[in-house]
């Protein structure tokens, strides 16, 4: 049964991460409510603007591209040039190809917004269209972010057939249960998780469950500290995560085409049975029930050793983001603007919220049908008792972590994992390279 999610809360805690405001403005700050009346205020002169959001997601990048569709037909006069492309490579690392060719957008789904505004790419968020949220973090003292939705957690998308085949009853309460459903699964015969190792980004899912569980909510200054070389990766908190890590792999839980397995992938083994689940977030949902409808499946949050349930959910700059360059031209100006109206609109945000599988971010009350699953997700980012986390590349400030490091730990991860090396050694070679771009960007 489909439920109606109705974003009623808003406030400074956890819960408004999830429940976003419910202060509604009649003011012109307020997005417009429907594709006609985003029409009449767009500029009449023919514009053109580019636009590149990421793809990892099929979902996701239906979604965007059903609402640049949707602008584009209510306003003819405007063309927008999508160069996005489905890639393999990091996001990051095509955003850099990009503007080393002289292809830098001049609107963007803005990820790592310190490192391009520290590069001068990123123009200041005009104050109309800040208004529409209740808050977004400053880069630099400046918002730059019109933020597509809320932090969403991971968690274990799972076949509840495989589970119930496997005698799991009820879903794991600590980390030592979550091991035990994977040996019944195991001993079944079915890949208990299947993971799209092929794809760079889709190790951050797991990689920084651990490190979310093992540092960053003890210490949400780790980053800073690893800079200053107060803390080491080979201490015992992140060195116990990447164990973790290691065993999970190693111990035959993950199916084990893994490094050949794209993101893109992973929906299809769940739904055909070649494996029981998946640890993905709520983008997936959508995916998921369009591979197979009639597919019966559950969500819930990979609690730590203790218990406790720790998830990515912490408000970070990221969202739509307008270049510097395309600032200095007021048409391109205006036209971004009326589209992130558009796109946030009473009449077209609900329709991207709901085939994205999304957590709202405006300040007006958004309706929108939610699938038991993502029910599910909100109610547990709701509960006081979790607690919220950034990735390790989502700090910024002095948290943000060197602009090479995060793909270059990724994939030493995938090293030591295929070739069985694990050891504190590993961990040093992170540190020596942590250093080693820091110092490069001192320069």
């Amino acid at each position: 049964m489909v439920k109606t999610f109705s974003k009623v809360l808003v406030g400074s805690t956890a819960l408004a991460l999830i429940l976003a405001g419910c202060g509604n403005k009649s003011d012109s700050t307020t997005p417009t409510s429907s594709g006609k009346a985003a029409a009449t205020a767009a500029p009449k002169k023919d514009v053109t603007f580019s636009v590149i959001y990421a793809t990892g997601d099929p979902a996701t990048k239906q979604a965007v591209a059903d609402s640049i569709a949707a602008y584009t037909k209510a306003n003819p006069n405007v063309k927008i040039k999508d160069l996005s492309e489905t890639t393999t490579a990091a996001y990051l690392d095509f955003l850099k190809t990009k503007d080393a060719v002289g292809e830098f957008p001049d609107l963007v789904e803005m990820r790592d917004t310190q490192l391009f505004a520290d590069a001068g790419k990123l123009a200041e968020l005009p104050k109309d269209l800040q208004d529409l949220f209740e808050s977004v973090p400053q880069v630099n003292g400046k918002v730059y972010n019109a933020p597509i939705s809320l932090p969403a957690p991971q968690g274990i998308i799972y076949s509840k057939k495989a589970y119930a085949d496997a005698g799991i009853t009820e879903e794991p309460k600590t980390y030592a249960d979550f091991l035990a459903a994977q040996e019944k699964l195991k001993a079944k015969g079915i890949s208990p998780i299947v993971v799209g190792g092929k794809d760079i980004f889709h190790w951050g899912f797991w990689v920084n469950k651990f490190l979310i569980d093992e540092v960053f909510i003890k210490d949400p200054d780790w980053n800073s500290k690893r800079s200053e070389g107060k803390v080491s990766f080979a201490d015992a908190g992140p060195a116990k995560a990447m164990q973790q890590l290691t065993d999970l792999f190693t111990k035959g839980y993950v199916d084990k085409g893994y490094m050949s397995t794209a993101d893109n992938q992973t929906a299809s083994m769940l739904v055909t049975g070649k494996a029981a689940s998946l640890f993905s977030g709520p983008w997936m949902f959508p995916t998921i029930a369009q591979a197979d409808p009639k597919f019966d499946f559950g969500w819930y949050p990979v609690p730590d050793q203790k218990g406790a349930v720790n998830v990515v959910g912490l408000a970070q700059p990221a969202g739509w983001s307008l270049s510097a360059a395309a600032a200095k031209d007021p048409d391109k100006t205006a036209a971004i603007s009326d589209f992130i109206k558009f796109f946030f609109s009473k009449e077209q945000y609900p329709k991207y919220l709901k085939v994205a599988s999304a957590i709202p971010s405006t300040k007006e009350k958004m309706n929108y049908e939610a699938s038991p699953q993502l029910q599910e997700v909100l109610a547990m980012m709701a509960d006081p008792n979790v607690k919220k986390s950034l990735q390790i590349n989502n700090f910024w400030g002095s948290n943000q972590i060197p602009p090479q490091f995060r793909n270059w730990f990724y994939k030493s991860v995938q090293d030591w994992l295929v070739k069985g090396d694990f050891s504190a050694d590993q961990l040093k070679k992170a540190d020596a390279e942590w250093d080693t771009e820091v110092k490069a960007m001192k320069k």
